[in-house]
């Protein structure tokens, strides 16, 4: 094998275009690498972190739900409890409206009464004072009479 002059500036070309390439072009394809993996790695990161704030949120949102739940199912128990007084209240106010219509209807029952009553013995007094006339064949004054009649009232 014969080494020639063209063989030794291949080699000579060869080994710098290698040069220049490690020197020129190495470190902006290192660089681009280190950045492409460094956005890749911040990448997987951010997505590390988005699906652990998604798994916060979502257990978040489910005890928010719970406790809107509870919170709504003690609205409602409230709710029916203050039903249940205002039922009560109502059944209470209703009896003693009832019991006041009753004694006020009793009241005026025995107003009835002792007015039928007084009137019934006016009739009597009258009635004996008419009988007494036809017994004694005259009139009997009732002016005169008042005391007797008020006695008759009385003993009727």
């Amino acid at each position: 094998m014969s080494f020639n002059l063209t063989l030794i500036a291949q080699m000579l070309a060869f080994a710098a275009f290698i040069l220049f390439t490690v020197k020129v072009v190495w470190p902006h394809m290192l660089r681009a690498i280190e950045t492409r993996q460094k956005t890749i790695a911040d990448g997987l990161a951010a997505a590390e972190r988005g699906h652990r704030e998604l798994e916060d949120s979502s257990r978040r949102a489910s005890e928010a739900i719970a406790e809107a739940r509870d919170r709504a199912a003690e609205v409602l128990a409230q709710t029916d409890r203050r039903v249940a007084q205002l039922i009560e209240e109502a059944k209470s106010t209703a009896r003693g409206e009832g019991d006041r219509e009753k004694a006020a209807a009793k009241a005026e029952i025995e107003q009835e009464f002792a007015r039928a009553r007084e009137q019934l013995r006016d009739q009597v007094a009258a009635l004996a004072i008419a009988g007494a006339e036809k017994i004694l064949q005259r009139e009997v004054d009732a002016k005169v009479h008042a005391d007797l009649l008020d006695s008759i009232r009385r003993q009727l």
